[in-house]
């Protein structure tokens, strides 16, 4: 062995060793169990690079993989990426932005195919690096989200929510992003405080508190509470207000929804423009009139007086105070810190917009993820996470699963042209012109049905058309056109578990590896993917896709921050592989953490992680190299030695079955420095210990190692056994 261990020279050898004796797939493994064990890599997307997010969960997903592989389990992790439909499209804007292009110049599937070369492109980083980290995924069954046998199941999936009554399209208040051109579900908008002005305006004999003055000419009612004596003669009545633009009468409503301690009690209710008004709106539809929107999806005033049309909201705001302000109606202004919904993407304040959009319910699917969370069927490792996952199962609205974006999975409905009317078309003409008018106009105006498709862009079909569910057009007789929306990226995930393994060459993979043992992921997505995940696997095949949910934390500096680029603190996990290696990565990244909790690292950690890799390089290399071989040692040292180190197995065991992998990684360094180098080493150096058994010893270390530090481990082995075809990944784990 050489003097000291060089993880460079070291790493890329041993994994092309792993790779080419194919030791990471179930099928080199005949002897190996029936019982299986499979984890389903949460798919990165496909063109970003990993950041130290990405390591810690490969990190501990490897640990598991390799320790129920060398248990003899049928052991699967199956890799792949997601499309990460708005990201990737957002990504590829910017991308077409500094062209001085924009989306809007190509037809949605010139688009599709752009960004479809773009991301194939860039697919090779993720996987590479996943790589470097030491990841023994199975390569061979790796799968993109937009492959076409993944495609043809999230398909499938959808129609069957259809059959069973669980689809459903109407015209509801989303949450819009006026920048990506998207709506969101309710999981997908941050919150954030938000400092703006109320406005408080006379409107005729009543005032009212606004932060939204803009959105006046969409109002339908003023509501008040029904125990605000203030107002009990208004309610029922109409009262009348003359503003710059014209007069407008509105009826008085009352709601228990009004606070009488906000502003003066007094609310104009803007159905289409407030989520909380939409409700109100909704109790009282037979005492206002049917509402119209002001603002439009490009986030500009619409069907408002023409001084303030066509101007984005910030500007019409400042329009429509002024004009108050002149007609003397602005009775004051105020600061007023409160919460506002912003793009997840690209933080823009969403917009709340009316939109015809398909949704699932979701009452019916998450019954028997709590029946499962009560009887202890399903388990959530992580500090209070099961009632985190509780309580959005218990509240979680019907989920609008329709996307204004082209790179997805295109919804698989089809409107007939000749009996749906007021179909609403966008489509590049031939001449690179825009062409936005409805349908029936265009075909007027000379235009096929198939150019108009073949440029087509998008539509907008009226809430109350009726539509046809089919993966392909579903009547060659008869002239359609397909939904321009795709699915929610989290739609199309939620059915990662089994509709990788459905889509698997090998036939019986589904019923060899489903359900899968565990779903290890951060905490941060529980409620956008596990909830999901869960949701919809559980309705599919009737079975849980997993029994337990292993969440870890953050990944925050040594100072216990955030990591970010504004601050200067991220940590690049290809630089500490560089600089340390893969090994002392891992391990820092997972020693003495928990489920649920954060994790604070810094180049210290790394540091002395790099040097628990030497630890062991040098113990190996003097046992092997520099000690009598030939010392018997003392009985009671011996029988020591050997109960000690059947216990430190046991314990190891336990805690990785038990899902505490930070303990079992902390109970692996702990006694292989601690107790077998300072103690046993130094015990057999003084005869005390047999030689035979402190080899032994180190042969058995080297197994409890393997999951944690792959690489060093492996070296060892193969310089004391010369064994390419035998190698530590593919040793018995001590039961």
């Amino acid at each position: 062995m050489d003097s000291a261990y060089n993880f460079k020279e070291y790493e890329q050898k041993i994994y092309e060793l792993w790779e080419k004796g194919n030791f990471f797939s179930p099928d080199s493994y005949p002897d190996h169990k029936d019982q299986s064990f499979c984890i389903m890599m949460p798919p990165p997307n496909a063109n970003d690079p990993l950041h130290i997010g990405h390591a810690m969960f490969i990190a501990i997903e490897d640990i598991l993989i390799r320790f129920n592989r060398m248990r003899g389990l049928d052991t699967l992790w199956l890799p792949g990426t997601d499309h990460a439909g708005i990201e990737t499209q957002f990504v590829f804007e910017k991308k077409l932005a500094k062209k001085g292009e924009s989306r809007f110049d190509y037809d949605r599937e010139t688009l599709y195919k752009m960004i479809w070369d773009y991301v194939q492109e860039n697919s090779e980083v993720a996987t590479g690096q996943m790589k470097k980290i030491g990841a023994s995924a199975d390569w061979s069954r790796f799968k993109f989200m937009l492959d076409p046998k993944v495609v043809e199941v999230v398909l499938n999936t959808f129609s069957k929510l259809h059959e069973k009554g669980l689809v459903y399209r109407s015209l509801k208040l989303v949450n819009y992003c006026t920048k990506c051109g998207t709506s969101y579900s309710e999981l997908e908008v941050e919150h954030e405080e938000k400092s703006d002005t109320l406005y408080t305006i006379q409107y005729g004999p009543l005032q009212v508190a606004t932060v939204r003055p803009e959105t006046l000419f969409g109002d339908v009612a003023l509501a008040v509470n029904p125990s605000d004596s203030r107002y009990k003669d208004f309610i029922g009545q109409n009262v009348e207000a003359d503003f710059p633009w014209g007069k407008i009468s509105l009826p008085v409503i009352s709601d228990d929804y009004v606070k009488t301690d906000f502003g003066t009690g007094v609310l104009k209710i803007t159905p289409f423009h407030d989520p909380n008004d939409y409700d109100v709106w909704q109790r009282h539809l037979n005492e206002v009139s049917k509402p119209i929107a002001v603002i439009n999806h490009l986030g500009k005033t619409t069907n408002v007086p023409e001084q303030f049309s066509n101007l984005n909201v910030n500007k019409a705001r400042e329009a429509v105070v002024l004009a108050l302000e002149e007609n003397g109606q602005i009775v004051k202004k105020e600061p007023y810190l409160h919460t506002v919904g912003t793009c997840y993407r690209c933080k823009r304040v969403i917009e709340p917009l009316p939109l015809p959009q398909f949704f699932i319910k979701v009452k019916p699917l998450v019954e028997p993820i709590l029946e499962a969370l009560d009887s202890k069927k399903l388990a959530v490792h992580g500090a209070g996470h099961d009632k985190i996952l509780k309580h959005w199962l218990q509240n979680l609205r019907d989920w609008n699963i329709s996307r204004q974006i082209v790179w997805g999975i295109r919804l698989p409905i089809w409107y007939n042209t000749e009996e749906t009317q007021n179909i609403q078309v966008v489509f590049v003409n031939k001449d690179k012109q825009t062409i936005n008018s409805l349908l029936s106009d265009a075909i007027k105006q000379g235009y096929s049905l198939e150019e108009i498709k073949s440029g087509l862009q998008s539509i907008n079909v009226p809430d109350t058309a009726e539509y046809v569910v089919s993966p392909t057009q579903p009547d060659e007789n008869v002239n359609w056109i397909q939904e321009t929306d795709t699915f929610d990226t989290w739609f199309s995930s939620a059915q990662w578990p089994f509709s990788t393994l459905l889509a698997s060459q090998e036939q019986n993979d589904f019923a060899r590896f489903y359900p899968t043992q565990v779903m290890e992921t951060g905490y941060d997505i529980l409620p956008f993917w596990v909830m999901r995940m869960l949701m919809i696997g559980k309705f599919v095949t009737g079975e849980l896709p997993f029994n337990n949910v292993y969440l870890h934390g953050l990944v925050r500096d040594q100072k216990g921050q955030k990591m970010s680029k504004s601050k200067g603190n991220v940590i690049n996990p290809l630089e500490i592989i560089e600089k340390y290696g893969a090994d002392a990565l891992r391990m820092a990244l997972v020693i003495r953490s928990t489920a649920g909790l954060d994790k604070s690292v810094g180049e210290g950690d790394f540091k002395a992680m790099r040097n628990f890799s030497n630890k062991i390089w040098n113990a190996a290399r003097f046992i092997t190299t520099a000690l009598d071989l030939n010392i018997k040692g003392q009985d009671e040292t011996n029988q020591a030695f050997i109960k000690k180190m059947s216990e430190v197995e046991a314990q190891v065991t336990q805690q990785l079955t038990n899902f505490k992998i930070g303990q079992a990684c902390e109970t692996t360094y702990e006694e292989f420095w601690h107790w077998y180098c300072d103690v046993c080493i130094e015990d057999t150096k003084q005869q005390k210990l047999s030689s035979d058994l402190l080899k032994d010893g180190l042969k058995r270390f080297l197994v409890l190692l393997h999951p944690f530090v792959p690489f060093v481990s492996e070296a060892i082995h193969q310089e004391l056994n010369q064994t390419p075809n035998q190698p530590l990944i593919a040793k018995n784990w001590p039961l």
